[in-house]
């Protein structure tokens, strides 16, 4: 076979959001003159998509900065392209923990139309924290001694509940027990799944959160896209270009050279390359494995993509003239009085759904974005919501409030929402770690095709699903891409000079 220096080698990444962008800087930067990204979609960010509602911007996708400090890589180019608010920036920001859950301040209102105080729910509050920190223990401890997060909680609520409030009145231990129903939905919101009952108990602490007090982005999280994209070399992203199947373990003779992998497009385009790093979501993945590599996947990979969970988060955003919440307010929980008895999901999708979405994060400041809410649905039941038409939507989000706040005259001027599910190219949300998975799952995930032999290295996998602590971000996503790049540049280098990188590019 004729030899080529590494530098000349025909790199394909499938996929043009950030983990997709990053590998390519990255290789680019390092002298590789043959990169080209294929986008099935007209625009680059994947999951990162900004839009308006009205004059706002506002968050399709990727809403925060999770742990925004200095072992964040997209906070560090955020901060570097200048992106931020200032009070971001702080150190007394950055060096806060919150250990994945921001202390906003809350709102709590009743299916009857009460507003609830803290004191009342302050101890379901506190009980839910506790045992959210002893359920990511258990992946350090080893064992499992429930079979998921949701039957752990649901277990050991019920236990220390029945001890703790023993002298409070049968209502007030009713109200408690309906807001753990509405924190469990929004640890399906969290985590990206249906319920609890499918989280892994033994693999929920596998996900790490980094200190920083989570920040968003004054002018859209795609401006972070819009600036990598400036430094990637021109012409370098075919868009409108879904790839059909990556065909590894070949010889295919082109302009004299030989090469082991072949990218067929939906168009017909058929294009040799060496490598080729596939960094399309664990959702589309899961839906397409059989066609979309041939040959396919190894056994032991395959069963972690059909293991590993991939779920469905979705956001409501609704606007209104005047707000009914509290101005300090960050954070609205709704509770069903009716569900007492610890329920994550609903019992008929179809009239119910609505039940699914626990509350509202506020959009901050008010200066910026006037009287904005986003609602949060996880699950089966946002799934549904996506195939209503929107008038329905809008009729159930006003029924709600109307029935929450007693106010039976408060109406939205406008709501949209996401409908991730229903989006061909991704199938979904985001990546959590389900009963049956652990952290060997992940690196089989992220296992290039072949490890060895003349040619390692055809097909890499990146993206956030491939991350062993950072599932579900997107810092996760951009360091994949960053490890997928390193590993070339390791694969073509004196093992004496190479060093990866770790938070530049």
């Amino acid at each position: 076979m004729a030899f080529r220096h590494g530098l000349d080698s025909q790199i394909v990444i499938v996929g043009c959001g950030i983990s997709g962008i990053g590998a390519a800087l990255k290789l680019t930067k390092h002298g590789f003159r043959n990169v080209r990204i294929l986008e099935a979609t007209g625009r680059s960010g994947g999951r990162i998509k900004t839009g308006n509602m009205g004059n706002n911007i506002i968050e399709i996708g990727a809403n925060w900065i999770h742990g925004p400090s200095e072992a964040n890589p997209v906070f560090c180019l955020s901060r570097q392209y200048n992106l931020l608010d200032p009070e971001s920036l702080t150190q007394e920001n950055q060096d806060l923990a919150i250990g994945g859950h921001p202390p906003w301040v809350p709102n709590w209102f009743s299916s009857s139309g009460r507003k609830l105080t803290p004191e009342l729910m302050g101890p379901a509050v506190e009980l839910f924290a506790e045992l959210l920190e002893e359920g990511g223990e258990f992946s350090e401890q080893g064992g499992e001694p429930y079979s998921s997060v949701g039957e752990f909680i649901r277990t050991e609520v019920r236990q220390r509940a029945a001890e703790r409030w023993q002298g409070d009145s049968l209502s007030c231990q009713s109200f408690r027990l309906s807001l753990i129903s509405t924190l469990l939905k929004v640890e399906c919101c969290v985590n990206g799944t249906h319920t609890l009952d499918t989280l892994g108990l033994g693999a929920f602490g596998l996900y790490k959160t980094l200190p920083g007090l989570d920040c968003t982005f004054p002018r859209g999280y795609e401006g972070l896209i819009n600036n990598l994209m400036k430094e990637l070399p021109t012409g370098i992203v075919s868009y409108h270009r879904p790839v059909s199947c990556v065909h590894w373990q070949r010889v295919v003779r082109k302009g004299g050279r030989e090469y082991p992998v072949v990218v067929e497009c939906e168009d017909g385009e058929r294009i040799p390359a060496d490598h080729v790093i596939l960094t399309v979501p664990l959702g589309y993945l899961k839906k397409h494995h059989g066609t979309l590599l041939s040959p396919p996947l190894p056994l032991h990979k395959l069963h972690s993509v059909q293991r590993m969970g991939f779920g469905t988060n979705n956001k409501i955003f609704v606007e209104f003239d005047e707000p009914w919440w509290d101005e300090d307010c960050e954070v609205i929980y709704l509770v069903w009085e009716d569900e007492s008895d610890l329920v994550d999901q609903v019992s008929d999708v179809e009239r119910f759904w609505i039940k699914k979405l626990f509350g509202f994060t506020v959009l901050k400041p008010t200066e910026r974005y006037g009287h904005v809410l986003c609602g949060w649905i996880a699950g089966h039941e946002s799934e549904f919501m996506e195939t209503l038409p929107e008038q329905d939507v809008t009729h159930s989000i006003t029924h709600l409030i109307r029935r929450f706040t007693g106010n039976p005259t408060i109406t939205p001027r406008r709501v949209l929402r996401s409908q991730w599910f229903h989006d061909p190219w991704t199938c979904g949300s985001y990546t959590y770690t389900a009963t049956g998975t652990s952290l060997q799952d992940i690196h089989n995930l992220s296992e290039p095709l072949p490890q060895q032999g003349e040619q390692p290295l055809q097909v890499l996998f990146a993206g956030e699903a491939t991350h062993p602590s950072f599932f579900s971000t997107v810092h996760g996503a951009l360091l994949t891409g960053w490890r997928e790049a390193d590993r070339l540049i390791s694969h073509y280098s004196d093992p004496s000079t190479f060093q990866p990188t770790r938070s530049k590019l």
